[in-house]
């Protein structure tokens, strides 16, 4: 199907069809308009939007989802997923984020998540992805929360250059500030070095704010000091044994 007779030679040769939109210019130069599939390349790869709408709606909480690849700040494109919910339902978006770690390759994860009331429609009845609203990616500066011990007080500090973001509190969102897979991959690798803790990149997707970060980061110090101390343990009992 990809893969097409030349016209133009008028021989045997093959053309690729790329799924490229483009016209050909007066000056002979030619114009790219865009996809005639629904396609978009991101971070190098080539995703297709369906897949990750099927994979959203198969929460039994979602009724209808559709993706965007937007660039609403120059130079700064993000994958954004929308979804309305069945009646009388509450959507967990952390969870759902989880949720798609199963399915999903890192890449083609949505870095925000907007519950619509309403899907924005064509007149023929599809989604139209150009009325998609523009996420709301801001905080309210009134309910900053700083940070209360020198824990969440370093965890503030790597969001803050990771993100390239002043002020973060710590309830504050990661992925609602700006965050996505590949700077949750530099978080955890900067927390690797920092704490000297192995922590999986799922943390950052189910615990997204420096409040609860830290909790799972205690959590995992204690149960590692508490797996050293007993080897130590274990040391002395076979060394006394020896003796």
């Amino acid at each position: 199907e990809k893969f097409i007779d030349d016209p133009f030679t008028g021989d045997a040769g093959r053309m690729y069809k790329t799924g490229d939109l483009a016209r050909f210019l007066a000056d002979g130069n030619i114009s790219y308009m865009g996809r005639v599939d629904e396609q978009f390349k991101f971070r190098g790869f080539r995703i297709e939007p369906g897949e990750i709408e099927a994979a959203l709606a198969n929460s039994d909480k979602v009724k209808l989802a559709a993706v965007a690849l937007r660039e609403d700040n120059p130079g700064d494109k993000r994958l954004v997923g929308y979804v309305t919910t069945e009646p009388g339902t509450v959507l967990d978006i952390q969870q759902l984020k989880v949720d798609l770690q199963s399915r999903l390759p890192e890449y083609m994860i949505p870095s925000t998540i907007v519950v619509l009331d309403t899907m924005p429609t064509t007149p023929s009845g599809k989604i139209s992805r150009l009325k998609l609203p523009v996420p709301d990616t801001g905080w309210d500066t009134e309910s900053y929360v700083a940070p209360r011990n020198e824990l969440e007080t370093s965890l503030m500090g790597l969001w803050e250059d990771v993100l390239s973001v002043e002020k973060i509190g710590i309830h504050d969102d990661f992925f609602e500030l700006g965050g996505h897979s590949l700077l949750a991959t530099q978080l955890i690798s900067r927390i690797r070095d920092i704490f000297q803790l192995e922590m999986p990149l799922k943390y950052i997707f189910r615990y997204p704010t420096v409040a609860r970060l830290s909790e799972q980061i205690s959590a995992l110090t204690l149960m590692a000091n508490q797996l050293s101390t007993d080897d130590m343990d274990d040391d002395d009992d076979l060394e006394e044994f020896e003796i």
